[in-house]
């Protein structure tokens, strides 16, 4: 260390130690867990850009903080990473500041790599409007954000199946995201069809083509059972349950399909919510496509995102031979082979049979 940085430290030191000592060493603080810091919002003006790449030594990184006014003190900056001990620990990306955001909160977000300062997480089993709702609170306007989440012009092998103007439900990949200044609906769609593409294994597709199903096949049942499932193993017996019931002509009879059809109603919507709880005999009639009890075969598309697991079980079913399931109140399920089970099940867990596969 030169002469003229170590003065430096010890200036900084004097003038910043409390506050430094505090948040960095104070009781409780765990030095490399930064999993619970918020950034904080910066009085400063305009946003700047800072692209930090593979490798780059902190000074080159301090250096460029300040010279476009992101930070007021490379100095201070490079003490504080030495401080904490984060030298070659801060990430890669391309990160947007507010000008004079201050040297903690940079080195903070740096080491998370929080390129910006708003995220919008997609929460498995949400429909499409529900993950607008979240991305307009961040900023995007709601019907922008539904009409980019169509099949339009966005390049992946995956979407091949879906025709022009279909909605890419199922394809949101749920994930935290985060969300630039300059990002725009057709931006953030962009970046969860990426996360779908990164996630999902290829080999999902061979697997789906030998159960004589399409990809979007497996991830509009996956969408399903995604809304079904509480306990995280039944979710392979779910899909034998429904792959079952499909190779013999039955009816799906899946509650979350009604609600969907339902939640496509804005007067449902306003009364019941998305999802509607405590379905009645009237809305089992429902006249719409996603409507299980009334027609066989899977739904058009998706009613749900639907996270990995949910996908991986549709092709990968368990070895079981049921045709029936009901909830207990626990969250979990009694399955059945027989309706005479069924029905016995349902006696048992005071269940309605008319919601019940």
């Amino acid at each position: 260390m030169s002469m003229r940085f170590a003065a430096a430290v010890v200036l900084v030191l004097v003038l910043t130690g409390v506050a430094v000592w505090l948040v960095a060493y104070g009781p409780g603080n765990d030095l490399d867990d930064v999993s619970g810091y918020e950034p904080v919002e910066s009085p400063g003006g305009e946003p700047v850009t800072v692209v930090v790449e593979p490798g780059a030594a902190t000074e080159t990184i301090a250096n460029s903080l300040e010279s476009t006014g992101a930070i007021a003190s490379a100095t201070q900056f490079r003490v504080l990473v030495a401080l904490m001990g984060y030298d070659h620990l801060l990430q890669q990306g391309e990160y947007e500041f507010d000008r004079a955001t201050s040297e903690l909160d940079a080195v903070y977000r740096m080491r998370r790599g929080l390129v910006s300062t708003k995220s919008v997480t997609v929460v498995e089993g949400w429909r499409l409007e529900e993950i607008a709702d979240a991305v307009a609170a961040q900023g995007i306007p709601r019907n922008d954000f539904i009409a980019a989440a169509r099949r339009t012009d966005y390049e992946f092998p995956f979407l091949e199946d879906l025709g022009v103007g279909q909605r890419l439900e199922g394809y949101l990949f749920p994930a935290t995201y985060t969300i630039r200044r300059r990002d725009n609906a057709q931006d953030i769609v962009q970046q969860m069809l990426q996360a779908f593409s990164d996630n999902v294994p290829v080999a999902v597709q061979d697997q789906a083509e030998e159960l004589g199903l399409t990809l979007h096949e497996v991830v509009t049942l996956a969408s399903i059972i995604e809304r079904e499932a509480v306990v995280a193993e039944e979710r392979p017996i779910m899909a034998q349950v429904f792959l079952r019931r499909l190779r013999l002509g039955m009816p799906l009879e899946a509650d979350p399909t009604v609600q969907y059809a339902l939640g496509n109603e804005p007067e449902n919507v306003s009364e019941f919510g998305y999802w509607k709880q405590g379905l009645t005999l009237d809305d089992l009639e429902v006249d719409s496509p996603y409507n299980t009890y009334l027609d066989t075969g899977l739904p058009p598309g998706p009613i749900s995102n639907p996270r990995l697991d949910s996908i991986n079980a549709v092709v990968n079913p368990a070895g079981t031979n049921y045709l029936y399931f009901v909830a207990k109140e626990d969250g979990s399920h009694a399955f059945a082979e027989t309706l005479q089970e069924h029905l016995e099940n349902i006696d048992l867990f005071g269940a309605n049979d008319e919601t019940s596969p």
